[in-house]
């Protein structure tokens, strides 16, 4: 089985070609950095121009490094939200128009939904597992129990976590996109301890109740610091070292939120690792560890990463996250997400519509502020 899938929900054009067996025939992507790099964020009318410009050519690209034609597919697998309307229908209708002309299954994929699944691509993880979805429009804690059925337990009041990054990056004078860059200049600061001590920072939530996370307090005291500076160009020492205390906060923040979820699941789903602690010797069964997964774009943060790696280690849960070519937005996840549908006959018709909201879990209940768009 091979699926043709299409991602346009951003600022990256993309189209793959994955099968069942997980092998990815092509992934190709192509980014629109240079051209939103002067406004320094995506401006939603250049992405969608671009996509119309640039789709054709990578879903031809695609297909010809797969060695296959239209007719030898098995359905077309596009992004139909969440995301920036204009670029969602552009990919959405390609895909439509396509699935039509060669009578192939279409599948319109929640953008969400792909990265969640991204670890049953690359790792064959098994549900139920515990997610943290970070991305520049999303941050939020979910479980997995099947395709299609996810549970939120928690997601921000206000702002995303790369969105916090991206902005606070901005705010110490760095290029865009802003995340990488902030990562890259933290690992330059000498003194950590002097970073943290120049450079307090708040942690919202932390030690709360609940799994929810929130990030504007911490942008507005980044702006804070800055302005206190002194007048002119920002010093690279200074702007190091406040980048690292961020990051710091960053990870702590979420290390926090993570361990209730983490106890939560382990509480609530423990009947569905029956042989994780010992291997049962009457069976002769693998244990399977419960599995924790981190996915988006932001986790492709190695400071981040490793924070999870420890946290889930104590709790004796397999850390999981995907190659940091598959974090980003890309086709091969829209791809698998199609094939993951079309085995269990979750096909849509051709008059599913673009949705610039897509929540995974349609029954949580809406939080304040940013929270509402979960």
């Amino acid at each position: 089985m091979k699926i043709l899938g299409i991602e346009t929900s951003c600022d990256e054009t993309a189209a793959a070609i994955v099968d069942n067996k997980r092998v990815i025939h092509a992934n190709l992507v192509l980014s629109q950095l240079d051209d939103h790099k002067a406004f320094g964020g995506v401006v939603p009318e250049i992405a969608a121009r671009a996509h119309l410009d640039h789709l054709d050519t990578l879903i031809r690209g695609a297909m010809d490094e797969a060695g296959l034609r239209f007719n030898e597919l098995d359905g077309v697998a596009a992004t139909s939200g969440p995301g920036l309307i204009g670029g969602v229908m552009v990919g959405m209708m390609a895909g439509k128009a396509i699935a039509a002309a060669h009578n192939l299954p279409f599948m319109g994929i929640n953008h969400l939904e792909a990265h969640a699944l991204t670890p049953r691509l690359t790792d064959n993880v098994q549900f139920p597992y515990l997610i943290l979805l970070v991305s520049g429009g999303h941050t939020q804690i979910l479980v997995a129990e099947d395709v299609g059925v996810y549970k939120r337990w928690g997601t921000t009041i206000d702002d995303a976590l790369g969105e916090c990054f991206d902005k606070s990056a901005k705010l110490m004078g760095l290029g865009y996109p802003g995340g990488p860059n902030l990562e890259k200049i933290a690992l330059t600061c000498t003194d950590h301890a002097g970073a943290i001590e120049r450079f307090p920072l708040p942690k919202p939530l932390k030690g709360r109740d609940g799994c929810d996370f929130s990030f504007s307090g911490l942008k507005t005291a980044v702006r804070n610091h800055i302005e206190k500076l002194p007048q002119g160009d920002l010093n690279k020492t200074d702007i190091a070292d406040l980048a690292y205390a961020f990051q710091i906060t960053v990870t702590e923040i979420i290390e926090d939120r993570c361990t209730k979820a983490i106890t939560r699941f382990l509480r609530e789903y423990k009947n569905s690792f029956p042989h994780t602690y010992p291997q049962s010797e009457q069976t002769g069964d693998t244990p399977q560890k419960p599995a924790f997964v981190v996915s988006g774009g932001v986790a492709a943060n190695i400071s981040i990463r490793e924070k999870l790696k420890d946290l889930t280690a104590a709790h004796n849960m397999d850390f999981m996250a995907p190659p940091l070519h598959l974090c980003s937005d890309n086709a091969a996840m829209i791809a698998w997400t199609g094939i993951e549908r079309l085995q269990r006959n979750m096909t849509d018709s051709l008059d599913i519509g673009a949705r610039p909201r897509w929540p995974l879990d349609p029954t949580a209940e809406p939080k304040i502020g940013g929270g509402v768009k979960a």
